[in-house]
Order: structure tokens, then sequence, then C-alpha cells
């Protein structure tokens, strides 16, 4: 088939092309409306599809942006990508999503395939073993903003819960109920992710600021597969098991359910539960789950807006601040 050119749209609306090429580029403020409505009839008629590598040579600019996440399974990073893509489809903006399992020479890889593809900005969960290509981007002056993880120093623009206040209202939503043998149940901490960190130190001080001993057996974190051993060698101690549990993600509220599904513990006759991260499925359990949710939709609609906005403007810092967000506890009947 012959590929339709801009010109057999131009003919078949009885314009120039030059009439076209504004439409196309959304340049129509004082196209009369029946000129508008020819064009864009034709363009379906003939199906058209403009050449948006030819636009973007010629502007200089894609009009992409590459979205990389460390683990799309987590329903905070789904939602985060869902209003990021809203925002950016506002703006005329398309996104690459790409998921790096929290892999650094896979974030590394598609950095590299994303640049190739001349992605105006990237949006990246940054991962500990990248700094050096962070590095390349500053000194390239290349837009980019950070969500979820803080890397030193803060060379991007950083979004992030305030993480430890997001623990303080768990703990203390336990504490509330009368339970005070609280364990922590979260994934490995190996790889240095910021959340994880950051809400195990705010489960601690919560702990303490309550007049409370900190029990490193209780702190239980691991990668998915060894989540259970653990709770269960806690929950051997009958003289001295806890009574509550803090997941401190969805991935560790999962594991969580089913080691306590499987050992006959009831919530909240046996034991309270806390977890962060709302999702319908706890809203509609037995019994309702009490949450500590994010701000989502300000989180990723900000950080949609951010790199529009180093896009536009090519201005950089520095450093930047971490712009941290409050969260919200949603009480259910779970403690």
């Amino acid at each position: 088939m012959k590929k339709v050119t801009m010109k057999d749209v131009a003919v078949k609306a009885g314009v120039s092309k030059s009439t076209v090429s504004q439409y196309i580029n959304s340049r129509y403020e004082y196209m009369a409306p029946a000129t508008k409505e020819r064009i864009e009839s034709a363009i379906k008629e003939l199906g058209y599809f403009p050449n948006y590598v030819a636009k973007s040579l010629k502007q200089k600019k894609t009009s992409t942006i590459g979205v990389i996440v460390a683990n799309i399974l987590h329903s905070f990073t789904t939602e985060i990508i869902r209003v990021i893509e809203d925002i950016c489809k506002q703006n005329d903006f398309h996104i690459f999503v790409c998921n790096t399992d929290d892999d650094s020479d896979k974030e590394q890889s598609y950095i590299e395939m994303l640049l190739a593809k001349q992605v105006d900005g990237l949006i990246i969960f940054p991962t500990t073993g990248s700094i050096e290509y962070y590095e390349k981007l500053k000194k390239a002056q290349f837009p980019v903003v950070f969500i979820d993880r803080k890397m030193e120093p803060v060379i991007f623009p950083t979004i992030l819960l305030d993480n430890e206040k997001a623990s303080e209202l768990a703990v203390e939503c336990i504490l509330k109920g009368g339970r005070t043998r609280i364990s922590l149940v979260g994934q490995s901490i190996e790889s240095r992710i910021t959340p994880r960190l950051e809400r195990i130190e705010g489960y601690k001080r919560a702990l303490i600021k309550n007049g409370l001993p900190v029990n490193e057996k209780w702190i239980i974190t691991a990668d998915s597969h060894e989540i259970q051993k653990q709770l269960l060698s806690a929950w051997q101690d009958k003289e001295n098991r806890p009574d509550a549990f803090y997941a401190i993600n969805g991935m560790a509220a999962l594991h969580l359910f089913t080691f306590l599904k499987a050992n006959g513990v009831l919530i909240p006759e046996d034991v309270s539960v806390v977890t962060m991260d709302d999702s319908p499925y706890l809203a509609a359990s037995t019994p309702a789950i009490t949450v500590v949710t994010q701000p989502n939709y300000e989180m990723g609609k900000d950080t949609a807006n951010l790199i529009l906005k180093l896009i536009e403007s090519s201005k950089f810092e520095e450093e930047y601040q971490v712009i941290r967000y409050q969260p919200t506890l949603i009480e259910r009947e779970s403690v």
C-alpha cells in the first residue's frame, strides 16, 4: 500500500500542506472550524499518521517521557503511573514505562534505550546501583525527577512520602487499641530502599517515644519467600509473641495475611493489623483492614508537572530539596 502523506491529506481537504501542518501541530487558533473539520475528516478517511520522528527532529523534542519503575506489581506504582499518564496526555506527551525489578543493571539498560529513543525526560524510581548514571544525566543537564526513593546528594527533584510519620501513625493506632507487642513486617532492606529504611526507623522511634522496647526479633525483613519463615519463628515463642503487626508495604501485607490464615490467627481477635497503602480488597475484606495511605494522586500529578516544567524551562539547580507528602490513617476493623 502507498504511504499516505501530508500532501494527500491537503489535497483531500482542499487546503495547503502548511495548513495541514498547522493542524497536526495543534496551531489552529485562527483556523476556520470548517477547515479544521475537513482536515480531521481527511485524516480519518485516508488513515494518515503524522511522521512524529521527523517532527521531533525538527522541533528537537519527541513529546515523550520515560518512566522507570522499581516494581510494577506494587499498587502504589501502578496508581502513580496512571496519574502521570493522565497529566502527560493532557499536555500532549506520551510515556514509555519500564520495570526494573529493583535491578540496577536493568535500570541502566532502560536508561540507555530511552535516551536512544530521544525521550525528553525521565521519571525514575531509582536504585542504589546506578549513581554514576544519574551523575552523567545531571552533568548533561537532562531532565529527571525521582519518586519514592532518595539519593544523596539530592541532584534531581525528589518526591517522597514522610515515611517516618506513616509508621508513627500505624504504631500509635495499634497502641490506642491496647496492644503493645508490635511486629513490623517488610521486604529485604539489603538494597537500602528509602521507604523501607525510613518506615523501620519511624517504627522504632514511635515505640521508644511511647516507652516501649524495640525487639529486633519482631522486625521481620526478608525476601518474599523468607518472610513467612521469619513470621513463624516469631510466632512460635508463645510466651512472648506479637499481638499486633504493621506491614510496611502491600507485598509484605500479602505474605502476612497468608501466614495468619494458614495458622488460624484471627484479626482482630488474636492480633491487630495495620498496613501501608490502601486497595479495594483491604476495604472489602472481613474484617476491613486499617491502612496508612499515601496521597498517590497528588504525588503523581506533581511528579508529572515537575518533569514537564524541567523539559520546558531547561533550568537546572545544583541540588534540590526533597518534597515530602503527608500520610493519612484510615481506621477500620482490624485494630
